[in-house]
C-alpha cells in the first residue's frame, strides 16, 4: 500500500488477481469463477499482453496464411476471401479506440451475469460498448445503470475522477479521449500518437509524436507562427502543446502523468474542481489570478473570481500544502520537473517539499522525496519515506536545516505568493494557517 494513494488509516481491502487484474494484464482472460462452489479456475492465452489482445483470435491468421502458402505451392492461386486479423490503425477512430480502451478504459463489469465464468466477450474491432459499459460521469443523466453504481459505492468517482469528470489517475485513457472534441468530431485515435511496433517502449509514441508534430499534423495552421498562438517563445517549453492542453494532472506509478483528455487552460474550472491549471503547472511560482489576467489578456477569457488564497497565493504551494493527498502529491512532483524549475526558479522550492516528508500518505512522502533530491544540497539527503513517524518527523527538520543553510540572497525573497519576506524566509503563521486547512478527506486514488 505504500506505493499507491491510498488512506493510511483505513483497512486495505482485498484485491483478487483473478477477478481484476486478470480484466487488463493478460490477453483473454477467463476468470472461471464457480458461483456454486466459490472456487476459481482461471485461464488465459497469455500471461501478459500479447498479439492477440490487439489484433483479436490469431488461429483465422494462421490458417489464411497456411492456405496462401499452399497456394502459392501449388500455383493455384491465392484463396478467396482476405486475412481475418485486426489491424487497429485500419479500423475507424471510434474502433480502433475501443481496442486500447479494452484495457485503458474506466469500465465496469461486463453486461452479461457469467463474466465470471467466461471473461469477457469482446474482440478487437467489436464495438466495445455493446459488450462492456464504459463510466462516463459527464453523461450520469443518461447512465441509470452507473447511477445506480454510484449509489451503492459513493467513493467511487472520486476515486477516479476530478468532480467535472476528467480522469485524475493514469491507465484510463480511453476515458480522456471520449471527452475529447479532437476525437468526438475529428478522426483523432490511440494511434494518431502512439504505436505499439515502432515507438520507444516507455511510452509507445510514434515517431516524432513526443514533439508538436502530434498535434500540428491535424492542427498545422500553427506551424508558420506558433508563438502568435502560445505567446511564448517557439522553442520554449511553453510553446509546447502537450503542456498546455494535456498537462500531468493524472496520477500512478508515484508520478504525474499526461492528462489525455486534450483541453484548454481554464481557470474556472482549475478553481471549481482543484485540478491543477496548466499555466501554473509551469509557472509553479504565480497565483491562479495570475494566470486568469494572462488568458484574459491573450484570449479574451473571462476572468472569474476566485477565493482570496488564489489570488494571492502560488497555485501549486496551494495545493501542496493544503489539497488533498492526490493534489499534494502531484504539486510535488511539479516542483521537482525541470520544465517548471526552469521558470519558477530553483531554490524556494525545497522548503516547501520539506512539509511533505511526514506527510500521512507513504506514497506522498515518496513523490516529495523524489522532487527534493533534484535540488542543489539534498542529493545524498537520506530518507526512508517508510520510516518510523519520528524519523520522518526528524528528516523533516534536516530538509529544513539545509534549505536554510543555503538561504544567503534567495531571488525570489520578497516574494508573498511564495510565502517568503525580504529576507527570503518563511513566514511561518501563513505556512501553518494553510497546514491547518489541509484537505484530510481519506483518498484511495485507484490507477
Amino acid at each position: 500500500d505504500s506505493t499507491f494513494i491510498r488512506d493510511p488509516h483505513s483497512a486495505a481491502s482485498p484485491e483478487i488477481w483473478n477477478l481484476s487484474c486478470i480484466r487488463c494484464h493478460v490477453t483473454a482472460g477467463v476468470p472461471g469463477h464457480d458461483r456454486n462452489t466459490d472456487q476459481i479456475l482461471s485461464t488465459a492465452a497469455d500471461l501478459g499482453i500479447s498479439c492477440e489482445a490487439c489484433h483479436g483470435p490469431g488461429e483465422g491468421h494462421v490458417q489464411w496464411h497456411d492456405q496462401v502458402a499452399e497456394a502459392k505451392a501449388s500455383e493455384n492461386g491465392l484463396p478467396e476471401g482476405k486475412d481475418p486479423i485486426i489491424q487497429p490503425d485500419s479500423l475507424s477512430a471510434e474502433r480502433s479506440t475501443q481496442v486500447c480502451g479494452q484495457c485503458h478504459g474506466m469500465k465496469w463489469w461486463d453486461e452479461k451475469e457469467e463474466w465470471r465464468q467466461t471473461g469477457f466477450d469482446y474482440r478487437p474491432g467489436d464495438d466495445l460498448t455493446a459488450t462492456t459499459p464504459i463510466i462516463q460521469p459527464t453523461k450520469m443523466d443518461e447512465l441509470p445503470w452507473l447511477q445506480q453504481i454510484v449509489e451503492k459505492n459513493p467513493s467511487l468517482l472520486r476515486d477516479f475522477f476530478w468532480p467535472d469528470g476528467m480522469m485524475r489517475v493514469s491507465g484510463r485513457e480511453y476515458n480522456g479521449l471520449l471527452e475529447t472534441a479532437c476525437h468526438q468530431d475529428g478522426d483523432m485515435s490511440c494511434v494518431s500518437c502512439h504505436s505499439m511496433h515502432k515507438s520507444d517502449p516507455d511510452d509507445m509514441l510514434a515517431k516524432k509524436m513526443e514533439t508538436n508534430q502530434a498535434c500540428i499534423q491535424c492542427h498545422s495552421s500553427y506551424k508558420k507562427n506558433l508563438s502568435a498562438h502560445t505567446h511564448h517563445a517557439e522553442e520554449s517549453q511553453g510553446s509546447q502543446c502537450y503542456n498546455c492542453h494535456m498537462p500531468h494532472t493524472s496520477f500512478a506509478l508515484l508520478s504525474a502523468i499526461r492528462s489525455h483528455q486534450v483541453d484548454s487552460p481554464d481557470v474556472a474550472a482549475s478553481a471549481a474542481t482543484g485540478r491543477p491549471n496548466a499555466c501554473n503547472l509551469c509557472h509553479a511560482d504565480q497565483s491562479l489570478q495570475w494566470t486568469a489576467e494572462f488568458l484574459n489578456e491573450w484570449y479574451e477569457k473571462p476572468i472569474p473570481e476566485v477565493a482570496n488564497e488564489d489570488q494571492e497565493i502560488s497555485s501549486v504551494l496551494k495545493h501542496l500544502l493544503q489539497g488533498d493527498a492526490g493534489q499534494r502529491a502531484l504539486a510535488a512532483w511539479h516542483l521537482g520537473w525541470p520544465s517548471s524549475k526552469d521558470v519558477s526558479g530553483h531554490h524556494w522550492q525545497p522548503r516547501f517539499l520539506a512539509e511533505l516528508l511526514d506527510d500521512p500518505y507513504a506514497a506522498v512522502r515518496y513523490v516529495a522525496y523524489k522532487a527534493l533530491k533534484s535540488f542543489s544540497g539534498f542529493e545524498s539527503f537520506g530518507y526512508d519515506y517508510v520510516a518510523s513517524d519520528k524519523q520522518l518527523q526528524e528528516a523533516q527538520s534536516r530538509a529544513v536545516v539545509i534549505w536554510e543553510k543555503q538561504g544567503n540572497a534567495f531571488p525570489e525573497a520578497q516574494s508573498p505568493q511564495l510565502l517568503l519576506n525580504d529576507s527570503g524566509r518563511v513566514h511561518s503563521e501563513q505556512l501553518q494557517a494553510l497546514l491547518d486547512k489541509r484537505d484530510d478527506t481519506p483518498i484511495r486514488l485507484r490507477e
